[in-house]
């Protein structure tokens, strides 16, 4: 972010636009972002809850850099009840989403061992086993198939499980859990309910492994808690973020292979060229609306000039990795889908400190389904026209409800 000289004259700021959650059908563009973006770099935004407006930056350089820039606090933002999509706002202590440096560090260094490449390298002949048994499943009981039912759902939770160290006798209740508090139609008080649900096994299950030497992350929150490298509290708030990962990855695989059932060119592009994959997966990943609107704010601690305008100290600001994704400055023809683009520099896990801490693990999933669907499946398709596929509605994270295919 290039700060303009103090002796400009600050523009006046933009109006404030309502920006309501809408529920938009299969992997269309947000409207209203698409329409922000067009009007100029800085927006001023008012989200369907909280309070007040916030400032919101669409631009791949200005996101990558009030990521990077200590003078805006996500730590701020916890005794604040600034504009929002979530209906339910109450960070926990600990979470790594609500931490600044040096916190954040101390934080992710409890679980980071869980989520490197080695340990995804580690995982993989594991997670391959569990994916094929799955889709293993899927084929005795013949086409047709809700594609996300017995896949796309049960596998990366069955995995983020693993990983975690839940107990194959909890995981139907901690996924039930983690499903509600994604979406916003139950309201707050079911989102409450769910959270003190699982908090609380959380709770239970960090407590009982204080002296373990397990490599699951549990285990590892146990352990450093017992050390004394962070407290119970924050052990919890740590877990909570990552127990519900899986949901996204869930979702955002549905969207992914939507676009590749519903584009005859670009199924044979990856059927016929199995080391175009990875270059396929990276495109599709900056290409999909992985969200409703934006995630979480940050806060100004100082006045910071950008682009004309006076981003105060106190403001909130919200960056649209959406909306970077798609900036024709940095990407060419941003709409098209390109699996030779290169470089491709998407920001879809997020930038700076804050990014997706389980990233790579997400990744790796990601490869697996789209690999050994398109391996085992020879003629996988849609099994309905692709304007009959149920989308999600009233959530956060966007994707197909169902999908249903045949082979």
């Amino acid at each position: 972010m290039t700060e303009e000289t103090t002796t400009l004259t600050p523009q006046a700021p933009p109006p404030v636009r309502h920006w309501p959650a809408l529920d938009l059908k299969g992997t269309e563009f947000d409207p209203l972002l698409a329409e922000f973006m067009r009007e100029g770099p800085l927006t001023r935004i008012q989200l369907p809850h909280g309070e007040g407006w916030a400032w919101l930056a669409t631009r791949y350089d200005d996101v990558k850099t009030i990521t990077n820039d200590p003078r805006f606090s996500r730590a701020e933002v916890t005794g604040r009840q600034v504009t929002r999509l979530a209906p339910h706002f109450k960070p926990r202590p600990g979470s790594l989403a609500f931490a600044d440096q040096p916190d954040h560090n101390r934080l992710r260094r409890a679980v980071a061992g869980a989520f490197t490449v080695g340990a995804a390298k580690r995982l993989r002949p594991r997670a391959q086993e569990m994916l094929d048994g799955l889709v293993d499943g899927m084929v005795r009981a013949g086409p047709p198939a809700d594609l996300v039912e017995r896949v796309l759902e049960p596998f990366p939770v069955a995995l983020v499980s693993e990983v975690m160290g839940v107990p194959a006798a909890d995981r139907e209740r901690v996924h039930a859990w983690t499903r509600t508090i994604i979406s916003t139609s139950g309201g707050a008080e079911a989102a409450e309910r769910a959270k003190c649900g699982l908090y609380g096994w959380i709770t239970d299950t960090v407590r009982a492994r204080a002296h373990s030497t397990g490599d699951d992350v549990y285990s590892l929150l146990g352990a450093a808690v017992a050390r004394g490298d962070i407290g119970a509290d924050e052990a919890v708030g740590l877990a909570g973020p990552l127990q519900i990962g899986g949901e996204a990855v869930t979702h955002n695989c549905g969207q992914l292979l939507y676009l590749v059932l519903t584009r005859p060119e670009l199924m044979a592009r990856m059927r016929e060229e199995p080391g175009a994959r990875a270059a396929a997966v990276d495109e599709l990943l900056r290409h999909i609306p992985h969200r409703t609107s934006v995630g979480l704010a940050r806060i100004a601690l100082e006045d910071v000039e950008l682009h004309g305008h006076r981003i105060a100290a106190g403001d909130a600001v919200y960056v649209s990795y959406l909306a970077a994704n798609r900036d024709p400055a940095v990407f060419p023809d941003p709409e098209r889908i390109d699996v030779d683009r290169d470089p491709n520099p998407h920001l879809a896990f997020g930038n700076g400190p804050h990014h997706c801490t389980g990233a790579v693990l997400a990744r790796m999933q990601t490869e697996l389904l789209v690999g050994t669907l398109l391996d085992r499946l020879p003629g996988l398709r849609l099994a309905v026209p692709a304007d009959q596929v149920l989308w999600r509605r009233k959530t956060m994270i966007r994707g197909p409800q169902t999908l249903p295919v045949t082979w």
